[in-house]
Parts: C-alpha cells; structure tokens; sequence
C-alpha cells in the first residue's frame, strides 16, 4: 500500500508539473512557473489530504535524487563557451568569493539578530549555492540536509523574481553581469532563467553556479568551526 500510495505522488507530481509547465508557456507569469506552483498546489493538497511528507516521500524522493545530475547536465554549454570563461576567469572567480562571503556572512549575522536556532542559522548558512551543493554541506557546517534545500529553493525563487526586476531597473548591459548575477543570487532557478534570456547568460550563470557550489563545499569545514 505504501509502494502504490508513494507512486501515486509520484505521478500526481509529474503530472502536475507538465500541466504546470504548458501553462506557464501560454501564460509567462512569475506565479505560473512550475517551481511556484507546483509545490504550492502538492502542498495544499497534502494539507487537505492529511497525507504525512514520509508518504509523498516514499518514492517521490527519487525527483530530488535527479537534482545531481541536471547540475551536471549544465556542464555541457559551459563547455561550448569555453574561450568566454578563459578570458574572464579572474572577475568570476573574485565575484562568486566576494558573493558567497555576503551572502554567508548577512545570514549569520541576521540569524543571530533575530535569535534563530542554531540548527537553523548553520541550515541557512548554505543557502546560496544549488541544492545538491546545499545537501552534500549542510551536515558538514551543523545544519540539516532538508531544511538547507527548503531554504535553497525559497532563495532561488527570490533571487529569480528579483534579479529580473533589478535588470529591468538597473542599467546593465554586459552579459557576464547579468549571468553571474543569476548564478549566484538565484543558483539553478536563476540559471534556468538566464538560459532563456541569453545563452551566453546562462552559461556564464552556470559556471557562476557550479564555482560558489565547489567553493561552499571544500569550505564548510572552516565554515563549521568559525560559525
């Protein structure tokens, strides 16, 4: 019973996702994209269901486990752009760690302005990077798997709305600009995004990406003694 209840989560959720996703083609409103609406709609359907996140889990979890090797999968433009990403190396390398730095250092800081839980101010910490990233640190800085990936999706979703609105506000013009600010403000959701405005934006927001992800992972040790 287990098995056929968790396949059947399974299937509502690809369901709802290519339902979602044809929509949101027809209709391009921020609240129609599938990362929005779908776990909204999962979610309250959950709720009114009184189904336990354990039962969605049960074969659902086999989606997230997917999440790998689409963040792989972003390698292959990066490869076909690789002369752009050899002229400009140094900037992006210096952006993700200046980035990265303020986006780890707001979140502790705020977190303990406002009395969170350690638990979940060392979750937050590894918020900014893609969720695989998020996953493999979180447990290394003291904070929890799951709730890092809730925070990571809260963060992309964010990020893509409002780096969409500050380009559209803010006079920049330089792909490079606009692609590392996707990819660090907004990892996969905003790369996703980038790739749909601009291939040369997306490829540099998926290098973006792919660095701040490494770099939090190589450092979460030091990250766990300082925090």
């Amino acid at each position: 019973m287990t098995l056929l209840s968790g396949l059947f989560w399974l299937a509502l959720t690809v369901l709802l996702y290519s339902i979602i996703r044809g929509l949101h083609r027809r209709y391009t409103h921020t609240l129609l994209s599938p990362i929005i609406a779908v776990p909204a709609i999962l979610i309250a359907i959950l709720l009114l269901a009184r189904v336990p996140y354990a039962v969605y889990n049960a074969q659902s979890h086999w989606l997230s486990a997917m999440l790998g090797p689409a963040t792989v999968a972003f390698a292959v433009p990066i490869f076909e752009y690789r002369a752009v990403i050899r002229r400009h190396w140094f900037p992006l390398v210096v952006g993700v760690l200046v980035g990265m730095s303020v986006a780890v250092l707001s979140t502790i800081w705020l977190s303990r302005l406002v009395g969170l839980p350690e638990m979940i101010e060392r979750s937050l910490s590894v918020r900014s990077i893609s969720t695989p990233f998020a996953i493999a640190a979180a447990p290394t800085v003291g904070g929890q798997a799951e709730l890092a990936a809730v925070f990571v999706v809260i963060t992309g979703l964010i990020g893509m709305v409002l780096g969409e609105w500050l380009l559209s506000w803010l006079p920049v013009r330089s792909a490079l600009a606009k692609g590392a600010l996707f990819g660090a403000g907004a990892h996969a959701v905003g790369t996703v995004t980038a790739h749909k405005r601009d291939t040369e934006e997306g490829v540099i927001s998926s290098l973006t990406m792919i660095i701040a992800g490494i770099l939090m992972v190589l450092l979460a040790p030091w990250l766990a003694r300082v925090l």
